[in-house]
C-alpha cells in the first residue's frame, strides 16, 4: 500500500487549485492496463483493471481491483474482480445503478481474437466491506445487431466515399470485405467489447458504449428497463474508430468521442446521436490529435465538460485534460497530467465525484519496460484552469 504523493495547492482568484496523485500498487513487470473508477454510495472510491502476462493471447490476463476509503489517503491491497479459467479477461468497466448495484462488464477473449470476444458481465449489492465484491450473478450478454446494421454499415462508407484503406480484422482489401462481414450474423453478434463508462439518460434509457475490432465501428448496447434485457443500436459507421465515450448535450443531443485506428491525420473522431442513441451520424475527424489511443469525457455538475487524452499524434508520452464551457465547440483549458519522453500514460478514466472532485485512473508506465502500475489522481476544475 502507498501513500499520497505530496499535495500541490497554488492561489488563484477562484478556489484554490487542487491535486494529489498516487499509483493504486507498486511498479511491477506484468501489464497492466484500462482501469475504471467509480464512486460508491459511501464515498469510496473503487476501481479496476486487467492484468498479466499480456492481453488477448495470455490466459492468465484477470480482472482486478482496489478500493479508496473515504477519508483515506491509501490504496487498498489488490482484490479479485473476475476471471475466465484459461481466456484472457480484459477491459472492465464498472457502473452503480439508481438501486445501488454494483455491475461490472468486461470481456473474456476465445482463440485470441479480439473479433471472436464475450460480453460478460456481473452484479453485487455486497460491495463495501474489504476485498473483492461479493457477486451474486453473472452472464454473458449477445447482442443482434439486425438487418440495419448491414444497412447503416453500407451507406456509411458509400457516404464516406473513401480511398481503399484496411477498416478492420474483416478486411484485408478496402470496404467491401467490411459490408460482406457486416451480412454475416455470427459476426455481428460476437467481437462487442467494453472501454468506457455507461451513461443513463434522463428517461432511464441505459448506454453501454461498445467497439469492434473487426469492424472498427461502434455502437451503443441499450436497456430500458434497468438492465434486465439489452438490443444494440445502429453502429457508428466510420474508418478506423473505436472505444466510444459518449456525453449528453443539454438539448438531449448525444456526443461520442472516439480513438482513430485510421490513416494519418491521427484525430480524435466524433459522432452524435438526436434519438437517445438509436441511432448514429458517420463519424467525423475533429480537430483534436489522437495517437490512436482511448480518451473519456464527462460532464461536470456545472455543465462543463472535461476530456481526458493523449493530446498528440506521435504516442502516449503526453497525457491531458482540456476543459470546454460550451459543450465540446471549443476546448479552452488544458493541463497535463504526464509528459515523459520514454514514458506511456493512457487509457485513462474519468468521474466527478459528489463534492466535486474530478477522479482520473490511468495505466502508468513511466520508463518504457522499468514497470507498470495504474495512477489515480484528483484535482480540481481551477487546477485545469491554472494550466501547465
Amino acid at each position: 500500500m502507498l501513500k499520497l504523493l505530496p499535495v500541490l495547492f497554488c492561489c488563484s482568484a477562484l478556489a484554490a487549485p487542487a491535486f494529489e496523485a498516487q499509483i493504486i500498487f507498486p511498479l511491477q513487470e506484468k501489464h497492466v492496463h484500462s482501469s475504471c473508477i467509480v464512486e460508491c454510495s459511501n464515498g469510496d472510491l473503487l476501481t479496476c483493471w486487467f492484468h498479466g502476462s499480456g492481453e488477448r493471447s495470455k490466459p492468465d490476463v484477470v480482472i482486478q481491483g482496489a478500493r479508496l476509503r473515504a477519508g483515506s489517503d491509501t490504496w487498498s491491497d489488490v482484490f479479485p474482480m473476475a476471471d475466465t479459467p484459461d481466456l484472457p479477461d480484459c477491459n472492465p468497466v464498472m457502473f452503480i445503478d439508481k438501486k445501488g448495484e454494483l455491475w461490472l462488464f468486461w470481456i473474456a477473449v476465445p482463440a485470441e481474437k479480439w473479433e471472436d470476444c464475450l460480453l460478460r458481465y456481473r452484479k453485487a449489492t455486497d460491495y463495501l466491506n474489504d476485498g473483492p465484491p461479493n457477486w451474486y450473478w453473472q452472464d454473458v450478454i449477445i447482442l443482434k445487431p439486425g438487418e440495419k446494421f448491414k444497412t447503416a454499415i453500407e451507406q456509411g462508407f458509400r457516404q464516406l466515399n473513401l480511398p481503399e484503406l484496411d477498416y478492420g480484422n474483416y478486411s484485408v482489401e478496402p470496404q467491401e470485405p467490411i459490408i460482406e462481414a457486416a451480412k454475416d450474423m455470427s459476426k455481428r453478434q460476437r467481437g462487442w467489447m467494453t472501454r468506457t463508462h455507461l451513461v443513463v439518460l434522463p428517461s432511464g434509457r441505459i448506454l453501454l458504449p461498445l467497439y469492434s475490432d473487426g469492424f472498427y465501428v461502434g455502437l451503443m448496447a441499450i436497456s430500458d428497463d434497468e438492465g434486465e434485457t439489452w438490443r444494440a443500436s445502429s453502429p457508428i459507421p466510420g474508418v478506423g474508430l473505436n472505444q466510444p465515450s459518449v456525453v449528453r448535450k443539454k438539448d438531449g443531443t448525444l456526443v461520442a468521442y472516439m480513438r482513430d485506428e485510421g490513416p494519418a491525420p491521427k484525430r480524435v473522431q466524433v459522432s452524435t446521436s438526436t434519438d437517445d442513441g438509436e441511432t448514429w451520424a458517420v463519424a467525423w475527424e475533429s480537430d483534436i490529435p489522437n495517437p490512436d489511443s482511448s480518451l473519456e469525457v464527462v460532464v461536470l455538475d456545472d455543465g462543463r465538460w472535461v476530456m481526458a487524452y493523449n493530446d498528440t499524434e506521435e504516442g502516449r508520452h503526453s497525457l491531458a485534460l482540456a476543459m470546454s464551457e460550451d459543450e465540446g465547440a471549443t476546448w479552452a483549458w488544458k493541463r497535463h497530467l504526464e509528459q515523459k519522453p520514454g514514458g506511456s500514460f493512457s487509457y485513462p478514466s474519468i468521474i466527478q465525484a459528489r463534492d466535486g472532485l474530478i477522479h482520473v485512473t490511468y495505466s502508468y508506465e513511466p520508463t518504457r519496460g522499468q514497470g507498470r502500475s495504474i495512477k489515480h489522481v484528483s484535482l480540481n476544475s481551477e487546477w485545469i484552469m491554472q494550466g501547465d
